[in-house]
């Protein structure tokens, strides 16, 4: 495995699971905190208007998420809830197709909608659904929890600090950047946002690297009781597309919208422009009673890489018994455990599981030869 984030990890524990030997390598300390999983939380939610396969998938992540709590023995899911902000119309349709995939969710009117969360600014005119099989995860403490379980079981090898400079699927080999070359049954590559320097030029070019920006915040203490009962809301029904991580578990609020979201051409820094921040604060002013500078503990940027024909998700198939997933879209953290297992049986010569994502059940072909060099 090539990687230190979620993908790469949850995959080497599927492996594991199936009695195989693993070597996870990453350009960092495993897990690597600049991954783009690497964060406080992400929201797990099940509901896609208008998509039953994801929104089936998506249940199917959580019950696996569950299960990876008790094998891990770390709690890592809060199960707060999500709240996703939509037309009445909208809202009574997602209510209809959660039920219908098999979880439990409740449409709510404009007026219960402020009601309940009298500590948000939403459009009068709109309802929501209200999801109970869903919440946070908290990504950091995921990945650490993988890192811990795979220290313990035979057959792991974990390489940190040093990078791949070359993949090839056909042979299953990895060169690093001090020269040693890892040969292997299977290789996966699962780095994110570096992924282009790691695949072939015809693919390379179809990926788009991504930067979004982050606040972090101190609610008031008057409001703490309030913030609580909040669930994680994925779409404040916004025109910008903003939405919200509320705090769980000692994490800060956190708050972002797609308009902070922009096509770069490579990583630099992770600090937040003044102009960023300053967007964000004006855009949830009108969302937030009384947030203000006051308000944020911390600002920062995070990258990802996205499939240009989609803007999601890649599996690319690299030769002989070589993967990468390629792009991790903007919602890969909660379908992890349904992608590293698709991924695992992959690797490992097996049918792979059904994911409900068809970008990663139908893999882009590479066709990369192998150099003699290698």
């Amino acid at each position: 495995m090539v990687g230190g984030g979620v993908i790469a990890l949850l995959t080497a524990v599927e492996c594991v699971l199936g009695g195989h030997q693993v070597t996870v390598v990453d350009q960092g300390p495993i897990p690597f905190s600049r991954a783009t999983s690497f964060d406080q939380h992400r929201i797990l939610r099940a509901l896609h208007p208008a998509d039953p396969p994801a929104t089936a998938a998506a249940l199917r992540a959580h019950r696996r998420w569950l299960e990876l709590e008790e094998l891990l023995s770390t709690r890592f899911y809060e199960q707060v809830g999500a709240l996703t902000v939509l037309p009445p119309e909208a809202a009574a349709a997602g209510a209809l197709l959660l039920g219908d995939a098999g979880g439990d969710a409740r449409e709510l009117t404009p007026a219960s909608l402020a009601d309940r969360y009298p500590h948000l600014y939403l459009d009068g005119a709109l309802g929501g659904v209200l999801e109970d099989e869903a919440g946070v995860l908290l990504a950091d403490r995921v990945l650490n929890a993988c890192v811990a379980w795979l220290k313990w079981q035979p057959g792991i090898e974990l390489i940190e600090h040093r990078a791949a400079t070359e993949v090839h699927g056909d042979g299953a080999a990895v060169r690093l950047t001090d020269g040693r070359v890892l040969r292997g049954d299977a290789v996966l590559v699962a780095v994110g946002p570096w992924s282009r320097g790691l695949l072939p030029p015809g693919i390379a070019e179809r990926l788009v690297l991504s930067r979004q920006s982050l606040l972090y915040c101190r609610v008031p203490r008057q409001q703490a009781a309030a913030w609580a009962a909040t669930p994680a809301v994925p779409s404040l029904g916004t025109r910008r597309g903003a939405w919200l991580i509320p705090p769980v578990a000692g994490t800060a609020l956190k708050i972002t919208s797609a308009s902070v979201c922009r096509t770069v051409d490579e990583i630099t820094d992770y600090g937040t422009e003044d102009v960023f921040r300053r967007q964000l604060e004006a855009e949830f002013a009108d969302l937030i009673p009384g947030i203000g500078p006051a308000w944020i503990t911390d600002a920062k940027d995070a990258y990802y890489m996205s499939f240009a024909d989609t803007g999601g998700p890649l599996l690319v198939a690299l030769g002989g018994t070589g993967y990468a997933y390629a792009a991790c879209g903007g919602t890969s953290f909660k379908f992890a455990p349904l992608i590293a297992r698709s991924l695992a049986d992959r690797l490992t010569g097996t049918d792979p599981s059904p994911i409900g994502i068809a970008a990663l059940d139908h893999p882009l072909d590479a066709r990369t030869p192998v150099p003699a060099a290698v």
